[in-house]
Parts: C-alpha cells; sequence; structure tokens
C-alpha cells in the first residue's frame, strides 16, 4: 500500500467518523466475561433512551453480535464501494464479520494485517451516517483490533472494561485500564459481569465468581466503578434467539443495573463535553 492510499483511507475515515458523537469501546483483558452481551445491551439501552445507536463488532475471529441481535444470516446492502450497516431496528444499526461471512461455522484464518484492514473499511466505508453512538465490541486483550481501533480513532469517548468479580479480575483490570491510559483514552470505568445468581429452587442469591475484584481494581487506579450485573439466563436465552434483552426483560434486576450503568456513563460524557 502506497503513501496516498494511507493517506487516502484516514482522511475516509475522519470524514465518515466526523458524523458520530461518541464512540465507545467496550473490552475485557480476558475472554469469557460476557463483554459481548454487555457490548449489544449497552448500545440496546441507549437506543431505547432515544439515542441513535451503532454497534460494530471487531472481534473478527469470534463474531457474535449479529446472531445476538437476530441478524445472523443477513448480509449488508453495498454500491461495490461502501456498505450500508444492517438495521437491527430504528436507530439501531450493527456491523460485524458475522454478517459477511457465507459459513458461520467457517473459521477466519487471517493474520494481523488483514484484521486492521477489515477495521479500517468498518471506520471508512460503513455509512453509518448521523449517530449519537458509536458502541464497538472488540475482542479479548490488547492486541491488534483494540490496539488498531484506538489508534485509528484517537477521538474515542471513551472505553468501559468488563471483568469478573474474583480476585484475578485486579490484575486483568489493571492491565486493560493501563492499556487505554497509555493511549490517552478516558477510561468510563469497570463493570463487574456474572456476579451472582438468585437460584430458582430457594430465592437465595448466590456468588457466581466471586466479588469484589473489579470494584477494587477500580479503586486502586482511581477509576468509576460502573456497577454488578447479576446474572440472568434470561439474558442468554434471548441472545441465543436474537431478542434485545434490555427491552424483553426491560424490568428485570440486570436490566435495571445495565440501564442505571447507562446512566452514569453518560453522565460522564456530559462532564467531559
Amino acid at each position: 500500500m502506497n503513501k496516498t492510499n494511507v493517506d487516502d483511507s484516514a482522511s475516509r475515515i475522519k470524514e465518515n467518523m466526523s458524523k458520530i458523537t461518541n464512540k465507545i469501546l467496550v473490552m475485557s483483558n480476558k475472554g469469557g466475561v460476557g463483554k459481548s452481551s454487555i457490548a449489544v445491551n449497552v448500545a440496546a439501552a441507549l437506543n431505547a433512551s432515544g439515542y441513535k445507536v451503532g454497534l460494530l463488532d471487531i472481534d473478527v475471529h469470534g463474531p457474535s453480535l449479529a446472531k445476538m441481535t437476530g441478524q445472523e444470516g443477513k448480509t449488508p446492502n453495498t454500491d461495490g464501494k461502501t456498505l450500508e450497516p444492517i438495521m437491527v431496528k430504528e436507530n439501531f444499526h450493527m456491523m460485524s464479520m458475522g454478517s459477511l461471512m457465507p459459513e458461520s461455522e467457517e473459521p477466519l484464518i487471517w493474520r494481523g494485517p488483514l484484521k486492521i484492514g477489515l477495521i479500517k473499511q468498518f471506520l471508512s466505508d460503513v455509512q453509518w451516517g448521523d449517530l449519537d453512538y458509536l458502541v464497538i465490541d472488540a475482542p479479548p486483550g490488547t492486541g491488534d483490533e483494540p490496539l488498531s481501533i484506538c489508534q485509528m480513532l484517537p477521538e474515542m469517548t471513551g472505553g468501559i472494561i468488563v471483568t469478573t468479580g474474583q480476585d484475578i479480575a485486579l490484575l486483568d483490570s489493571k492491565k486493560a485500564v493501563n492499556f487505554l491510559k497509555k493511549l490517552n483514552i478516558k477510561v468510563l470505568g469497570i463493570l463487574e459481569n456474572m456476579t451472582t445468581f438468585l437460584c430458582p429452587h430457594c430465592a437465595k442469591e448466590i456468588n457466581l465468581f466471586k466479588s469484589g475484584g473489579g470494584e477494587r481494581a477500580a479503586k486502586d487506579l482511581s477509576v468509576d466503578f460502573l456497577g454488578r450485573v447479576p446474572f440472568d439466563s434470561n439474558m442468554m436465552e434471548a441472545e441465543d434467539k436474537g431478542d434485545l434483552f434490555i427491552e424483553k426483560f426491560s424490568d428485570s434486576p440486570s436490566a435495571l443495573v445495565i440501564k442505571n450503568i447507562v446512566k452514569k456513563i453518560l453522565d460522564q460524557i456530559k462532564i467531559k463535553s
């Protein structure tokens, strides 16, 4: 790729992304913490609050947002140069590698340069239009995908770090926080996911992964602790069916916690603005 092409890509990203007021990265330093579930529900909660929202899946090897939003098997419209994001509902659009692969069970065997090129296309060639929020779901860790998106979007509004509550979360959360700080991106806060489970037999609240690791990390690193999201089997079932949990189970404890977390994030963004 010559210098002209690089400059052209950067300018197209800048122009396209200038139409989006806020970009929020959802990340974790390890897998299995429910990060994609949080990304979907944060985006859906923002949309339910009246905002125009885009949801971008940059987990190239394990894209799940197409299925979670009920858009599996749907491909974006294209004019050969640009792509239209897939509409989840009014004022809520999504784009994922899962929407571009004809076979959902086929592995994507790509090295870094190809992944970075795809992320550039998601930012420059997908016609997101005017959005209030673009929620970006990154794969676990601090490698190619999260690093690339942060470098391509230096105006990133901030990042949400998802973890579980056990002691090891303290170390993982610190790495993710320091990653964002080194890139001069605001840490909007740490969120503990799947903290407790309400037993359907005795109604007793059970700690699944212990509790407090994320909160201690937030305190030690002087960033906001956004809250604890209880485990809810309805969330898992909703996402498997492609339903929006925040809408279908809007009064559930987990949905109410997520809505409160979104309120905290909005308050931070308003203060920053």
